[in-house]
């Protein structure tokens, strides 16, 4: 199955399958064709050890702020991406990107045209590629139901896909992808996002932790294990870029009442206590950095 490449347009060739009349399908049809890729925090990260596989066994508090990247997708002969926004120009590998071969993972009755607007930086702690491909499988979800085995499909994406098709606040276990439902007393927070804009690999990260288990992740409701977690991969990632420790010395000023690293870095969240403290913070971040506003959903 090949690709044929167009500046940032993707596409995988498939058996032509006549696309729907769009006659009489609506504005209800057209909505749901859209979705957010929510941004992806770890309220808290644990790490418990490293595995023979060379993963990492992990305890993470997952959650997703109500912004992200958006998709929207029209029925057509063959699968293809097309990406803009702020951030795609760094995705440039058609054969790599976890959309392309998310599309050929789920069956579809038509082939699909997937526009993705780009707002969320590369390689960010953010699970950026993978909240796009969670959001692709609730649109499949939406428009044609998912297999039974998409759980397994989605974690052979990434770890961090299953969650991110679910998009709420969830415990990750194993590699993460061992999901537990918890009790979300902080939907509505309101969080602000910021990057020093230094892209950060995940791998490189965990191979500079310490190896040194500091603890199970503690129970309780998202806000007990937020306040009584830590995130272990903080002090390999401020290693690897020293400007995470600005971000979040500034953070730790704005009026927050919580400021930490997400996932692999470099992104740095900060709950406050009202939209307004929020929206004070974010009109003051350094021009420098990259920041996003909202809300845990």
């Amino acid at each position: 199955m090949g690709f044929l490449v167009n500046a940032r347009r993707w596409t995988r060739t498939r058996n032509p399958t006549p696309s729907p009349s769009p006659e009489g399908e609506g504005a209800e049809r057209a909505a749901r064709f859209c979705a957010t890729a929510y941004a992806k925090i770890n309220l808290a990260l644990h790490v418990r050890g490293r595995r023979a596989d060379g993963y990492h066994d992990l305890e993470t508090l997952f959650a997703f702020v109500d912004a992200g990247d958006a998709l929207a997708v029209a029925p057509a002969a063959g699968d293809s991406l097309t990406v803009t926004g702020e951030f795609g120009g760094m995705l440039t590998d058609p054969a790599d990107n976890i959309v392309i071969r998310a599309l050929a993972l789920l069956p579809r009755d038509t082939g699909w045209a997937v526009a993705l607007d780009k707002r969320l930086p590369v390689a960010a702690g953010l699970g950026g590629g993978s909240a796009d491909a969670g959001a692709l499988f609730r649109l499949v979800e939406r428009q044609c139901g998912l297999p039974a085995d998409w759980a397994e499909r989605a974690a052979g994406l990434g770890a961090d896909v299953p969650a991110c098709v679910r998009s709420r606040a969830v415990l990750g276990l194993g590699t993460g992808t061992e999901l537990t439902d918890v009790a979300n007393d902080l939907a509505g927070t309101a969080v602000l996002l910021v990057n020093p804009r230094v892209p950060l690999a995940t791998g490189p990260v965990f191979r500079g932790w310490d190896g040194i288990d500091r603890g199970p992740l503690p129970q309780g409701d998202v806000r007990t294990i937020t306040l009584a977690g830590r995130n272990d991969l903080q002090a390999p990632a401020i290693a690897l870029v020293p400007p995470i420790t600005a971000v979040l010395d500034w953070l730790g000023q704005s009026g927050a009442w919580l400021a930490r690293m997400s996932g692999s870095g470099a992104t740095c969240f900060a709950l406050y206590d009202s939209a307004a403290a929020r929206d004070a913070a974010a009109a003051a971040v350094p021009t420098a950095w990259w920041h996003m506003a909202g809300a845990l959903r």
